[in-house]
């Protein structure tokens, strides 16, 4: 029997998404930002977790917060509708290996008339005796019921089996998927919230550089300072309005890829309403994560199952060495005409003993060990790789927490220094040079505050992914958001 791929491309396709993500912040650290746009990690853009079906528009601007956003994902995300179906492929062809063991009945009523040509068959004397060149025409009617039924049959049982186990893996797959789901919405989510802070913060940068450089042109009409405070002045309000301009189009782009993600209308207007305060963690110990990983993640069950039907296809293939009986019975009436149709049954049991079947039998066995040593192999390489996801998550949530209480105090410190070199060049004891690296490092801190309180949460959402129990992390880590 052949195995579906489908389970194991499920949660293979996990593995990566989450190696994805939290390799992408061990290496570049909570402040290493993806573009706007930017596909979803692991998924290379042509992932169906990325895509959804569209869902019918709404009229005027709809309000869209992270659990709103989760729950239009787990309905209308390509990638779950897909895994919905590999559910009911599996659960036909589970239905196709329990028809062997099924009975079958058939009606097969038929009326002939026919006339046979004897001396076609070479028959044109019999003893000397000539024989006529055709015999007939005739007629004669029968109607049957027939049922056959299988009484034992191994290799079939174990068959069924291997497509049950199929069967549930596939569900397992299901489950794994909208935990996918979960983690894509969570991941474009943030990543716009993200963006649209960067907003917030390149407005205010560009209101700084306006007083800035109204002052300086002032002190320079004044004669006061140098023409070239007010072109550094001027230099830097227009660098940051081009911030500006850049961070309202990442946004818009941003919001593309969301709706993508969750499936709203091509057009839809909407606004995401949490703006994802810091709220502090509490912590959870490696080997209590490990634990609920084990037990909760999807795509581990859907990999012990996939073993435990390899297990049984092995063992159909081997059945294939063993004798198989089967029982076949028909009733019905016959004879030369309708009217003159006598009661007619045939009763059989037969015994099937394989002799040699050329070596198809090797052949299928050599092929289920593959199948079998290659899940085992995977389930192997699943456990370790939950064992990294789990443990770089918590290790990117502890950084990440630790970066957004040095960034928010460093935005503190940034202002005050920003406020004490504009002082500073009302009273002329400095130029622009000054306060120009003030605002640059005032910008600098509350991009590293962005940054980081957006690398948190990715941390939290992954950690959830990570232990198996996305749904319900997302209550659990995001509470009053």
């Amino acid at each position: 029997m052949r195995l579906s791929c489908s389970p194991r491309r499920l949660f293979l396709f996990a593995a990566v998404l989450s190696c994805g993500i939290t390799t992408s912040m061990a290496q570049n650290g909570p402040t290493a930002i993806p573009s706007p746009g930017q596909a979803i990690p692991g998924t290379q853009g042509t992932s169906p977790f990325s895509s959804s079906v569209p869902a019918v528009p709404v009229p005027g601007v709809l309000p869209i917060s992270l659990q709103d956003a989760i729950d239009r994902g787990l309905k209308q995300n390509l990638g779950l509708l897909l895994s919905n179906t590999d559910i009911s492929s599996a659960r036909g062809q589970r239905w196709e290996e329990l028809s062997a063991l099924l009975p079958h009945a058939a009606a097969a009523p038929s009326l002939v008339d026919s006339e046979i040509n004897v001396a076609q068959l070479g028959l044109t004397s019999v003893g000397g005796i000539k024989i006529p060149p055709s015999v007939g025409p005739f007629s004669y009617f029968d109607a049957r019921v027939s049922v056959t039924q299988s009484l034992f049959d191994w290799k079939s049982i174990n068959a069924t089996r291997a497509a049950s186990q199929s069967l549930k893996s596939a569900d397992y797959s299901y489950k794994d998927a909208r935990d996918l789901v979960v983690l894509a919405v969570g991941y474009v989510y943030f990543q716009a919230i993200a963006d649209e802070a960067r907003i917030e913060t390149a407005q205010a940068q560009v209101e700084t550089a306006q007083a800035l450089y109204d002052q300086a042109t002032d002190q320079v009409t004044a004669g006061t300072s140098p023409a070239i405070d007010g072109l550094r002045a001027n230099v830097e309000l227009q660098t940051r309005q081009q911030q500006l301009i850049q961070a309202k189009n990442d946004f818009a782009i941003q919001k593309l890829t969301v709706a993508r993600v969750i499936g709203l209308a091509p057009g839809q207007e909407f606004e995401l309403t949490d703006k994802s305060p810091y709220q502090p963690f509490d912590g959870i110990t490696v080997d209590e994560a490990l634990k609920r990983a084990y037990a909760s993640r999807s795509d581990y069950q859907a990999a012990m199952t996939d073993i435990r039907a390899a297990e049984f296809s092995r063992k159909a293939a081997v059945a294939g060495y063993f004798p198989a009986l089967a029982f076949n019975a028909d009733y019905g009436t016959g004879g030369s005409h309708i009217s003159t149709a006598t009661p007619v049954f045939d009763v059989r049991g037969t015994l099937t003993i394989p002799l040699f079947q050329g070596g198809s039998v090797h052949g299928d066995i050599l092929q289920a060990d593959a199948r079998l040593e290659q899940s085992q192999e995977r389930l192997d390489n699943l456990r370790a790789q939950i064992d990294s996801d789990v443990r770089a998550a918590l290790l990117n949530l502890q950084s990440s927490a630790d970066l957004v209480n040095v960034a928010r105090s460093n935005i503190d410190l940034a202002e005050a220094t920003l406020a004490q070199s504009r002082d500073r060049f009302s009273a002329g004891v400095t130029d622009t040079v000054e306060v120009v690296q003030s605002q640059e490092a005032v910008a600098s801190s509350h991009e590293q505050y962005i940054s980081s309180v957006y690398s948190n949460n990715l941390a939290r959402i992954a950690l959830a992914r990570a232990v198996g129990d996305a749904e319900e992390g997302v209550k659990e880590y995001f509470k009053g958001q």
